[in-house]
């Protein structure tokens, strides 16, 4: 750090003097002193990092964290993030856990269902996470066909997730099925957060996006299913799409802690979509009955860029602050030898 601005400071240094060079009078030392500052703080970029650290930096979250949080009883937040902006505003408002959900292949990727996205696609997206998550415990979601087969790939994609996606752990979908996969995945190392209920990945076989649960039989599927992947290693399990008695008395029945999404506030935490929770869609976009809308970035957007289109019509935008200065004989020079060109 120190070269880098002693190498800025210098190039500014060497800016300065050219700009005395051949003048009369040299700057006073006020205006000499006060002029590398300025150099160092101005950007010409026509961008700016996003990645600017906090004031005041959380300590990170680890498996330790979110198993204290379980043992106190208090809630674990986790929502969703598919790109570097909506990890760091995530990351900023203080999620416990940030899940580069499969969904991104509807909310970022315009697809039709989480089927469609594939394994290169999710790597991109949790490596995009990944460089704006400073504190939250960032999990990957494995897409399909890219762990069912068997043990050994799954691992083998799931040692990807961490490597190449740079994230802490992985998500899987499916119950007592996925026992042997999960148990081969946390033995390498590598923690696995469980997924049962509705399992959107295999909604084609469940008759569409069905709450899991509504009977004792299906109930106590689901209880089985957790406990399932429980004892296979998983350091937590989502439940989605499951009445919320049920949610509530699979979480009693668990050692570790359930994330819920459209099973109740029994659960051990909660997790949304982001681009659903904050309202980043157009009016009369369908939603699940479990989500509740807190923003509505959409509009807000759309009024942003319609007062853009606006401005720029009518040539309000760029007003005079928003362009850079000449000076006044740099300018007559330009135009005289712009008037010689044919």
């Amino acid at each position: 750090m120190y070269l880098a601005t002693s190498l800025v400071a210098r190039s500014c240094a060497t800016s300065l003097s050219r700009c005395t060079a051949g003048s009369t009078r040299p700057l006073s030392a006020a205006l000499t002193k006060s002029f590398l500052p300025t150099c160092l703080q101005t950007r010409r970029s026509s961008h700016s990092p996003m990645g600017t650290p906090s004031a005041n930096p959380r300590k990170k979250v680890t498996i330790g964290t979110l198993r204290s949080l379980h043992k106190r009883g208090e809630p674990i937040t986790m929502i969703t993030a598919h790109d570097f902006p909506s990890a760091h505003v995530a990351d900023a408002a203080g999620m416990d856990m940030i899940l580069v959900g499969d969904s991104l292949a509807m909310v970022a990727l315009g697809m039709e269902d989480t089927s469609e996205v594939i394994l290169e696609e999710m790597l991109l997206h949790c490596r995009s996470v990944a460089r704006a998550t400073k504190a939250a415990f960032t999990v990957g979601d494995l897409p399909m066909g890219s762990y069912e087969i068997a043990p050994a790939q799954a691992l083998e994609t799931a040692i990807r997730f961490i490597k190449e996606g740079r994230v802490q752990s992985i998500k899987l979908e499916g119950g007592k099925e996925m026992a042997p996969t999960i148990e081969r995945i946390t033995t390498a190392g590598i923690p696995v957060l469980g997924h049962v209920g509705l399992t959107p990945q295999r909604q084609n076989a469940l008759g569409g996006f069905r709450v899991q649960g509504k009977t004792s039989l299906g109930a106590t599927k689901v209880l089985e299913d957790a406990l399932a992947v429980q004892e296979a290693g998983c350091f937590a399990v989502v439940l989605e799409a499951v009445p919320a008695e049920v949610a509530a008395v699979v979480t009693q029945k668990l050692d570790i802690p359930t994330i819920g999404i459209g099973a109740g506030n029994g659960c051990s935490g909660q997790v949304l979509v982001q681009v659903d929770m904050t309202g980043n869609f157009p009016p009369g976009r369908f939603l699940p009955k479990f989500v509740k809308k807190y923003g509505d970035v959409w509009t807000e957007s759309l009024r942003a860029i319609e007062t853009y289109r606006d401005e720029v019509k009518s040539r309000q935008y760029p007003a005079p602050e928003h362009t850079y200065p000449i000076q006044r004989e740099e300018l007559e020079s330009f135009v005289k030898a712009a008037n010689k060109v044919i």
